[in-house]
């Protein structure tokens, strides 16, 4: 398929890089791997298999914004002529047909920017933190307002806006697809197999931390876009703040004058949870899922407020978001 070309980005990811070349290595005209520090040995594994290899400037601070906008620049250098890049994270292995199936969709409909399918998680039994990922993949088919990390985008569409915010730590994708929608140009969810993702979370604090950043992913796209028609973010920042601050705040500082009347409020919380838990049964999950996903949400507006207010201080203090990182590092294996 000498139309799509292949841009990867990573850092750390070990074994899980050398899956996702092979992936796709031999089906694309080429295959553009971009290391942000990596110290694992990831770039001698990725030039070992075919691919062709970009180091970010280490004085730059890193974000997959900007390794994915270099890396797509080193394709057009190489490969002027590509109509389709699929973009994918270095943990994450593209699933047999997909890039054929996801060609012909932006062939046939060149009103489409971008098209993904059905990421899921390789391990979702493993433990409940990837079972949680596996089911937020899980998103509607057909017309979409945002794509994620992996999906395959016409080239044109995306120099026509500019490519990825590099500054953005997390939300880069709905960003752009945000700016896309803006001039005209539609993204697609297909019902197809996608990539397997391979999540290793393991531990709490690295729910929290993942959390955490979406959560500032939320507040900075509301602050980019949220006075736009379609008020990018806005509901889910004030949702945060209100279930992550507001509420529990005046529930406690409220409770010695209301001689602890004012702690009924922290009842939101169960029927939050149950709320959204009838949602998700209406959406055939099974109820032990159901219940996972629905108290990770309600949870969740805790470690999401604190990336909204690291957020904004930063942005008060002019100073530049660092990143937010859950993943863990897993070793290259020599033996390949």
């Amino acid at each position: 398929m000498k139309q799509i070309g292949l841009v990867a980005i990573g850092r750390n990811e070990g074994d899980r890089l050398g899956a996702c070349l092979r992936s796709a290595i031999v089906q694309v005209a080429l295959v553009v791997y971009v290391d942000s520090g990596s110290t694992d040995g990831s770039l001698e594994l990725a030039r070992s298999l075919g691919a062709d290899t970009v180091e970010l400037d280490l004085s730059i601070p890193f974000t997959a914004a900007r390794a994915r906008n270099e890396g797509f620049a080193r394709l057009r250098q190489l490969e002027p002529d590509i109509e389709f890049v699929q973009f994918v994270d270095g943990d994450c292995e593209i699933v047999g047909g997909w890039l054929q199936t996801a060609q012909q969709e932006l062939a046939a409909r060149p009103e489409l920017a971008a098209v993904c399918g059905r990421r899921r998680e390789k391990f979702p039994e493993a433990t409940a933190y990837n079972r949680l990922c596996d089911m937020e993949w899980d998103t509607p088919v057909g017309d979409a307002k945002a794509c994620g990390g992996d999906s395959m985008m016409r080239t044109s569409a995306f120099e026509q806006v500019g490519g990825f915010n590099p500054t953005l730590i997390a939300g880069e994708e709905p960003e752009l697809c945000v700016r896309l929608r803006q001039n005209g140009w539609k993204i697609e969810r297909l019902d197809a197999e996608m990539t397997l993702h391979d999540a290793q979370m393991t531990r709490f604090d690295q729910w929290w931390k993942r959390s955490q950043r979406a959560g500032h992913a939320y507040a900075e796209g509301s602050w980019l876009h949220g006075n736009t028609p379609e008020r990018h973010w806005v509901k889910d920042t004030i949702s945060i703040w209100f279930w992550g601050g507001v509420l529990p705040v005046i529930a406690l500082s409220t409770a010695w004058f209301t001689q602890g009347w004012s702690l009924w409020l922290l009842a939101g919380y169960p029927v939050l949870t149950y709320r959204i838990y009838r949602r998700m049964q209406q959406q055939n999950l099974p109820a032990k899922d159901a219940a996972l996903y629905a108290t990770s949400c309600a949870i969740g507006r805790f470690p999401q407020l604190q990336g909204q207010i690291q957020f904004h201080q930063r942005r008060l203090l002019g100073q530049r978001s660092s990143l937010i990182e859950y993943k863990t590092s897993k070793p290259v294996n020599s033996a390949r």
